[in-house]
């Protein structure tokens, strides 16, 4: 029988099995997953934000469907990092499943909270850091927005916990780079990036916004090349590894941006269509190797070839 392809990644202090994740916010805690998909088999599993304290979310309606794609208005509704802990954790540990925390807060002093509660027990991989939150004592700016402001919360992050620290990058900048580097220099140790763009519908009949809380965010095969261009953008930019994030629904969408430099991927929103698409994805990426004569997919990983100019 022919040897497998070698998926393993490394991906700045952490090695994954293989470089395909699902992405926060569209695979719940988990557990919700599991009779579905074969959680062991992914390369992690990034779960919804948790803050501080539970959190409603927002009004409803919450989503809309786009053209290629979702607009979600969610509004981070989650259990709190306390129940996360004692209700949610523990089944992901039990399954023996690479589990990476996705984060949020309204200050810094709210993230080290969550943060610091998280770095106290075992069965966590990694912490995602979504800086794509208002800053309440900043008038609500995005700390995503601010070089300045995304490199103090990475930082504060950083500096309260052991565990790697991945920065989850806003693509509703100027620069998308300029934020990689900073957040860099804030001592993150892995960049995701990106997460949704800023979008609404509204209905023609009713003459209403279809979200209840007006605009959402836009992710799917909609934001793929944006995404794409991101990553590239990024990769070029920073020294630390980037994981590709946005529009991922295939074995090829997810080799396109290993190709422009992602040491890994997460996929979402096809997750509500198909949720076996992230294992389907794993077996593509594996016969695709085998195609190509491709023995290790790290061979493959950053090998896109630039025109000479």
């Amino acid at each position: 029988m022919k040897e497998r392809v070698d998926l393993t990644v490394q991906v700045g202090p952490i090695v994954l099995k293989n470089p395909v994740m699902v992405a926060s916010g569209t695979f719940g805690y988990g557990r919700e997953m599991a009779d579905l998909v074969p959680l062991e088999q992914l390369g992690a599993v990034v779960v919804k934000g948790i803050s501080s304290k539970p959190r409603p979310g927002n009004h409803p309606p919450r989503i809309v469907e786009a053209t290629a794609g979702l607009i979600n208005s969610i509004g981070l509704e989650n259990v709190g990092v306390e129940m996360f802990i004692r209700d949610k954790l523990p089944y992901l540990r039990k399954r023996n499943v690479p589990t990476i925390v996705n984060i949020f807060g309204e200050s810094p002093e709210e993230y080290v909270e969550v943060a610091s509660a998280l770095s106290e027990v075992d069965g966590i991989l990694a912490l995602e850091v979504n800086i794509s939150c208002p800053n309440v004592r900043s008038g609500g700016i995005c700390f995503g927005a601010s070089a300045e402001m995304a490199a103090q919360v990475v930082r504060a992050v950083k500096d309260s916990t052991h565990l790697p620290v991945i920065a989850k990058l806003s693509p509703q900048v100027t620069s998308i780079a300029q934020i990689a580097k900073a957040v860099e220099g804030g001592g993150a140790d892995i960049i995701s990036c990106i997460n949704t763009i800023p979008a609404m519908a509204a209905d023609i009949y009713t003459r209403k916004p279809r979200l209840g809380n007006v605009f959402g965010g836009l992710s799917g095969p909609a934001i793929k090349p944006i995404a794409l261009k991101s990553v590239f953008d990024v990769v070029r930019e920073v020294s630390v590894p980037v994981i590709g994030i946005g529009g991922i629904a295939t074995a090829e969408d997810a080799l396109e941006f290993l190709l422009v430099g992602a040491r890994a991927v997460q996929v979402g929103t096809v997750n509500f269509a198909n949720p076996m698409a992230s294992i389907e994805i794993i077996e593509g990426i594996k016969n695709f190797c085998e195609q190509q004569n491709i023995s290790r997919i790290e061979d493959y990983i950053g090998t896109l070839q630039l025109p000479t100019l």
